[in-house]
């Protein structure tokens, strides 16, 4: 019955399904000056929403009724199938290729997805008559897979159709941490509580969540940053340059003169041990992310009998040591105020 309401667009549920696409697919949605995605939003009715530019893949995220995704898909669909026919006219290739869509999809879903035993995706498969895989491994840094559908557009529509009614039903167990493809291998700077990122010669200022992270740390940090920035500087004179940022992953640094590597030293924390725990994580989960966010190298020392509190020894930069206590800071104040609001 509820598949029934779905196909119809009856049901006015409210969905949000994520696409994964290369530069081209995304170049062709967007269309020139935005206007093939300003139609697809106005005659489908969903929000269309792309991540940011500069990564080899982008996300395109569709949000609204049942009925207006369903919209927003067959446009998708028919538009990728018209960019197919065009690149043939000038090819010698004879058989068509089918339309391919990949949708990304909490991994908590897809066994729901695949059903026992593979039943659901081989009912998918037969009464759509569009071929369908859900891989075998989740996406970096996320726990979300990546669910492949290539046929004609009207067997695309309506294999989406019973995924999401799938979807519906058996909703994500858990927290998902979406995939976020990792941007083009662009070098990012540190200087003055700024982050740029490298344009040819010059360094341009790079807005991001990574600067303020990083302005936080440096209010703990003992010595003082570069002290004046302007817009745009050479290259050549930024002596700390990551490369290849990862979108979940801060790699703090700091330009000093010519100094290229600030010297490692040492600072040591005691933590009560009842509160050791949300700093360790399940697994050694927290600990890990502090260390892989702050560069720093830490250490907890075993409990000691007697004794009510562990040390913590954190070496590194100045700069990868302040990000560190500033997030094992935030750990803390996070358990604190939750016990209060217990």
């Amino acid at each position: 019955e509820m598949d029934s309401k779905v196909s119809e667009g009856g049901l006015n549920v409210t969905l949000t399904i994520r696409l994964l696409m290369h530069g081209k697919e995304v170049g062709s949605i967007i269309g020139k000056k935005g206007e093939t995605v300003k139609k697809m939003r106005e005659e489908s009715g969903a929000r269309i929403n792309i991540s940011e530019g500069n990564c080899p893949e982008r996300i395109v995220t569709i949000t609204g009724p049942t009925d207006a995704i369903f919209k927003a898909f067959a446009m998708i669909a028919y538009k990728f199938e018209e960019d197919i026919t065009n690149s043939m006219s000038n090819s010698t290739a004879t058989s068509k290729p089918p339309v391919t869509l990949r949708l990304v999809v909490p991994a908590s879903q897809c066994g729901s997805l695949i059903g026992k035993g593979g039943s659901k995706i081989k009912e998918i498969r037969e009464s759509t008559g569009s071929q369908v895989q859900v891989a075998g491994d989740m996406l970096p840094n996320s726990t979300e897979r990546a669910v492949t559908i290539s046929g004609t557009p009207d067997a695309i529509i309506q294999c989406v159709k019973q995924i999401c009614v799938v979807m519906l039903e058996s909703p994500p167990k858990g927290a998902t941490i979406p995939y976020r493809p990792k941007p083009a291998s662009t070098p990012v700077i540190f200087a003055g509580g700024q982050a740029y990122t490298i344009q040819g010669q010059y360094a341009i200022p790079h807005p991001d969540q990574l600067t303020k992270l990083h302005q936080l740390a440096m209010q703990q940090t003992p010595f003082t940053p570069l002290g004046q920035t302007t817009p745009a500087f050479p290259a050549a004179q930024c002596c700390c340059i990551q490369r290849g940022l990862e979108a979940l992953t801060i790699f703090p640094c700091i330009c000093s003169g010519l100094d290229a590597s600030p010297p490692a030293s040492t600072h040591e924390l005691t933590i009560p041990n009842d509160l050791i725990g949300c700093i360790i994580g399940r697994q050694g989960t927290k600990i890990n992310e502090i260390r892989q966010m702050s560069g720093a190298q830490i250490k907890i020392a075993n409990a000691t009998e007697g004794s009510s509190e562990r040390q913590i020894t954190i070496t590194g930069t100045p700069a990868n040591i302040s990000l560190a206590q500033y997030l094992i800071n935030a750990r803390l104040t996070s358990e604190v105020t939750g016990m209060g609001a217990l």
